[in-house]
Formats: structure tokens, C-alpha cells, sequence
């Protein structure tokens, strides 16, 4: 959407959200009124219950939720009491609705949380989020917006200083088995997978290394399609799943990684085919009134480890979090075994992935533990 026309959609400035770099003549000011009161209550009452129980509970829990076309884009900047960093990161949050060409606004928060939120509401998404620092926040808004000049900011910065989290205890065994959680276009999957395909590379043969999938659909028919795709070439043509899995998630075009990759596409579709008639999968997303359809595939599976967003890690059968590094990911599994075998020696890259499609290694992501849930 140019900027003329998503200027055009700010009709009205909010009361108490600052200034703006323009004001529309309203035709009908108190049925315009009635409708951004409606708009503002609307994303108020949202932000507070999910960041209430999503962000409250797990800082790094990011929700998406598809609004009516009449919703007005804002960003509206959460700031509870006992915040460290809410004084450094309002400023930058104008900055970057300003940028976005959407309105903004300050809401207090009735819990105590050390961090900012913010929700943003952008062409038909409404997302809660917390807010970290200047480097997730613009990174999690460019994935969000693509905005160009968002994306070269985020580009530009440097992420803060963190030393690598202690690796999580799990149990061990001789062969671990692990299983990632994620929706195959959410942003902050395809980062945990960006890190998770040289571990499988590295340990495949070692370990058993899988990749499974949240129980419910935020992204469309397109990923409907692209998780029974995903599943369909890891059970029939696990081999090259690595491959399949790398050339995905830096393109996003499964036909061409198809090709690239030399897989038995007749194999692909009658999979997924059976698969679909077996768990219901087209009909399940066609039919259901819920605003995430349910993906029935790993549905037993994700109930038993508790999952609720993407990524999710399991390892032996216990959540772990990690950096979304190669390396965190590897020593996580390495901790796992009885007796690690050598490639657990082998060093891969610390450097946190990207968010969403691009290069595998490229780096540039944060540590955050942000999920699509």
C-alpha cells in the first residue's frame, strides 16, 4: 500500500496520541468519532487481554489476529509500571509509526512487567508483542510491514551484547530425539529453522531430528499447503529433507526447491494426498469458524508437549528454549546424549537467524524467543 493511501486511512488523529504529520477534513465528524472510539477500545481491550495472558505470562509470545477492513493502522505503545526501558523505547516506537504512516498511542498496563509491549495494527493484522530493545523491535516490524526504511534501520543496527544462556538440562539418552515445533510461514519458525538445518545436517545420522507442526494455521491456505508439503517430503524423501528444508526457507517457493532438490514430486503428491484424507486437512481448515483453523497433522503430538506457539523445542520430551543460534541448538542436543558423539566438537555459528525467508546463516536476528502463537 503507497503511503498516499494508507495516509488517507488516518482520518482522524486520537486523542492524547501526539502530533501528526496530517489531519483530514472529516465529512461526518461524530459518526468518524464514534468509529475511532470503537477502533481504539477494540485494540485497547485486545492489547490488554493478550498481553495480559500472552505477553505477561511469556515476554516473547507474539500474537497475530486478522481485523475488519474498516480497523484504522496504529501502533499503540504498552507501558507497564516497573518498566526499565520504557523511557528509551517510546521515542523509537513514534519514530517508527511515524515512519509507518499510522497513528500513535500510549496505554498504561495494570501488572507489573520490566519490558514494554506494543500492538500494531497493519493492513488487516493486529500483532501484541513485547518490545526488547530498539534492534527486535524493528527487526519484528520490519518482518511485520516490509517497509524499506524500517528493514535498512534494523539492518543497520547492532544487536545488544548477550552472553550464550547456559545450555538446558534434559534428560539424556543414547539417540536423542527432538522435535521443533513451527507454522511454515511464520517468521519466528522459519528463524528457529534457519538455525535447526546445519544441526540437522550435522547430527542427523546421530540423533532423530524432526520437524513437526503446531496444531492450529495463522497464515493462510498457503501454509496449510506448505506444512503437509513439508511433511510429506520428510517422511517420504527424509534423505534430502535437509536440502527440501534449506532451499525453503531462503526462497519460500516450494516448486522450485522441489526441482532443485531432485525429489520424487508423484511421491510428494500422493503423500499428500493420502495424508490429507486421512487427517481431514483441507475440509478441517474449510470448515472451521475459528479464526486459527485447526492443522490436525502432529495435533496429539503438540498436546502431549504442551505446545502453544512457533517455534516450540522439544528434546526427550521436555520444552527447551535456546538462542535460535546453530550452535545453541547443537550443544542442546549434544547435552542430550549419553555419550556425545564427535561431531558434538564441531563448532557451528552463535550468531542468532533472521526472522522469516532469507539466506540460512546470514545472522542478524536477536535472541528473543518471539513465537507466532
Amino acid at each position: 500500500m503507497s503511503m498516499s493511501r494508507r495516509r488517507k486511512k488516518i482520518e482522524r488523529i486520537y486523542p492524547g496520541a501526539g502530533e501528526s504529520s496530517e489531519e483530514k477534513t472529516i465529512e461526518n465528524p461524530m459518526r468518524e468519532e464514534r468509529e475511532t472510539k470503537k477502533v481504539l477500545f477494540y485494540s485497547v481491550i485486545v492489547a490488554a487481554v493478550f498481553f495480559g495472558f500472552g505477553f505477561f505470562m511469556n515476554p516473547a509470545i507474539t500474537g497475530y489476529h486478522t481485523v475488519g477492513p474498516e480497523t484504522v493502522d496504529q501502533l499503540i505503545f504498552i507501558s507497564p509500571p516497573g518498566c526499565n526501558n520504557c523511557d528509551e523505547m517510546e521515542p523509537i516506537a513514534k519514530e517508527v509509526a511515524d515512519t509507518l504512516g499510522v497513528s500513535f498511542m500510549k496505554t498504561g498496563f495494570g501488572q507489573q512487567i520490566e519490558t514494554p509491549g506494543f500492538v500494531l495494527i497493519y493492513d488487516g493484522v493486529l500483532t501484541i508483542s513485547g518490545m526488547q530493545d530498539e534492534y527486535s523491535f524493528k527487526n519484528q516490524v520490519c518482518v511485520l510491514t516490509k517497509n524499506e526504511e524500517i528493514c535498512n534501520e534494523a539492518r543497520n543496527l547492532k544487536p545488544p551484547e548477550q552472553g550464550q544462556p547456559p545450555a538446558p538440562e534434559v534428560p539424556k539418552s543414547d539417540r536423542p530425539e527432538a522435535h521443533a515445533f513451527v507454522m511454515s510461514h511464520c517468521p519466528y519458525g522459519l528463524q528457529f529453522l534457519k538455525a535447526y538445518i546445519p544441526v540437522i545436517e550435522l547430527l542427523g545420522d546421530k540423533a532423530d531430528l524432526e520437524v513437526n507442526f503446531v496444531h492450529y494455521i495463522m497464515h493462510g491456505e498457503k501454509e496449510m499447503k506448505d506444512n503437509t508439503r513439508m511433511y510429506c517430503v520428510q517422511k517420504t524423501q527424509k534423505e534430502k529433507f535437509a536440502d527440501y528444508l534449506r532451499c525453503f526457507v531462503e526462497s519460500g517457493d516450494h516448486e522450485k526447491c522441489v526441482s532443485d532438490v531432485a525429489l520424487d514430486k508423484n511421491a510428494i503428491d500422493t503423500c499428500i494426498q493420502e495424508t490429507d484424507d486421512e487427517f481431514g486437512i483441507t475440509k478441517t481448515f474449510q470448515e472451521s469458524q475459528e479464526r486459527f483453523p485447526p492443522y490436525p497433522v502432529d495435533a496429539n503430538l503438540a498436546q502431549q508437549y504442551g505446545v502453544r506457539g512457533s517455534p516450540t523445542f522439544v528434546i526427550n520430551g521436555q520444552q527447551v528454549r535456546v538462542t535460535r543460534s546453530a550452535e545453541a541448538i547443537k550443544q542442546a542436543i549434544c547435552n542430550a546424549f549419553n555419550s556425545p558423539p564427535g561431531e558434538c566438537s564441531q563448532t557451528l555459528s552463535s550468531t542468532p537467524e533472521s526472522p522469516g525467508f532469507g539466506p540460512v546463516g546470514s545472522g542478524g536476528g536477536s535472541s528473543s524467543g518471539a513465537q507466532c502463537g
